[in-house]
């Protein structure tokens, strides 16, 4: 049976990772296995759970070696939870943690299970670098051969050129353009400004600093390898400073995205545990928030009809639809900085009459949010972006945002991803 009777409200018990460090530094000789095990097992120590079987823990990687088949449930094992806890690896590029928490929370909500974690973890430093086809074809050609002969054959064929290494990047095979080109693509249609850009990434450092300084992490974030704090996090970062960065995406004059306003390569991991209130409460634990609605939506970007990180404006707006809420009934904006442009980009599209009329099939525009409820805490491009961990991130301190704002009642979350697509959630006060 799918169902178990009536529908279950989901509880956001609490969240830990490590801190995020920026890419080939702290976390070089680490692997996803290691940072996301530890990511679990924080989160496990925090929470009690030594020995206790949860329904299942749900996550993934974007980047990930052929080894790391079964990540998920290796990570598991080496967590401290019950040995019966099932793994399950799951990939929607920067939208992933957020996925698995949408996914957890279904299967809570239906009574499939009683308690369950969401999470993700990436590494930069530790890629899946790999030979190109035809060394590989070379290879399987020697394993096939019947004799000794068949076996050496395929070797006489060795050449240079075989040991040159493919590594990952982040083109998207529809256009050839990395996120960082699509993104200078939306700030030009969108005319969002260098000075527009450097602002809120500005903004997003001063923020994730002043956190930092009030102690509000201390109980989201477990040490890892010598670190403490994410190490990106810039407190003396300035305008002039951001101002005297080159563009990187587009070098010609019309170019603003710069290394400054973009989000950095990161390494990291971070989880969250969900539950049945029930279940919460029989384990003596907190129930921090609720996981109330997610959505999931796509663009079509390869065709050129959309921009590639403009999911989320759509997905937001079935949402809310769903939710029946508008855009400004919120205490506080989670929203994942890709690049500060396309926060912006995405900010204006939802305060555009004609782009929420075509395009969003609204009557009116959605409308402007209060900016000083946006990242309050800072986001992604302070704190950096291990790309499968920052839907974890972002759910964990929206749950504690709580805490900190006592009348807050609600709570907005949206993360673009690679592939046009959007994950998007909604939490609430318990």
């Amino acid at each position: 049976m799918l169902a178990a009777g009536s529908v279950r409200r989901v509880a956001i018990v609490g969240g830990t990772r490590i801190p995020f460090a920026r890419a080939h530094g702290a976390y070089a000789g680490v692997g996803n296995q290691d940072m996301l095990t530890a990511a679990l097992r924080g989160l496990v120590e925090r929470h009690g759970l030594t020995g206790k079987r949860l329904g299942d823990v749900i996550a993934g990687a974007v980047l990930k070696h052929s080894k790391d088949f079964n990540l998920v449930r290796e990570c598991v094992l080496g967590s401290g939870l019950h040995p019966q806890t099932p793994g399950l690896d799951i990939q929607r590029a920067c939208g992933t943690s957020l996925e698995a928490a949408i996914l957890v929370g279904n299967k809570i909500a239906l009574g499939q299970i009683d308690s369950g974690i969401a999470a993700g973890v990436d590494t930069i430093s530790d890629p899946p670098v790999v030979f190109p086809a035809e060394y590989r074809d070379l290879l399987m050609a020697s394993f096939r051969g019947r004799s000794f002969w068949q076996r050496l054959k395929p070797w006489l064929g060795v050449r240079p050129r075989h040991f040159k290494p493919t590594l990952p990047g982040v083109i998207e095979p529809r256009t050839g353009l990395s996120m960082g080109q699509s993104c200078e693509l939306m700030a030009k249609t969108w005319k969002i400004s260098r000075q527009e850009q450097d602002e809120l990434a500005m903004q997003s450092h001063h923020k994730a600093a002043a956190s930092w300084q009030a102690g509000f992490h201390d109980d989201l974030v477990v040490p890892f390898k010598g670190l403490k704090r994410d190490n990106n996090v810039r407190a003396d970062t300035s305008l002039e400073k951001l101002g005297k960065l080159r563009t990187v995406f587009d070098t010609s004059p019309a170019g603003t995205l710069t290394a400054g306003n973009s989000t950095p390569l990161t390494d990291g991991a971070a989880a969250v545990l969900l539950a049945s209130e029930d279940w919460a409460r029989a384990n003596n634990l907190p129930v921090k928030a609720i996981l109330t609605h997610g959505k999931t939506w796509a663009v079509d970007f390869a065709e050129g009809h959309e921009g590639l990180l403009m999911a989320p404006a759509y997905a937001v707006s079935a949402m809310l639809k769903d939710a029946n809420l508008s855009l400004q009934d919120f205490d506080f904006y989670e929203i994942h900085e890709a690049f500060a442009a396309q926060v912006l980009c995405t900010l204006k599209a939802w305060e555009s009459a004609e782009y929420c009329r075509e395009r969003l099939e609204r009557d009116a525009p959605l409308g402007a949010i209060d900016r000083s409820k946006l990242n309050i805490k800072g986001s992604s491009i302070s704190m950096g972006h291990p790309f499968a961990a920052t839907g974890a991130r972002i759910l964990a301190v929206a749950a504690r945002l709580f805490d900190d704002l006592p009348h807050a009642r609600r709570g907005l979350i949206s993360v673009c991803t690679a592939g046009g697509m959007g994950v998007t959630a909604i939490v609430e006060r318990p």
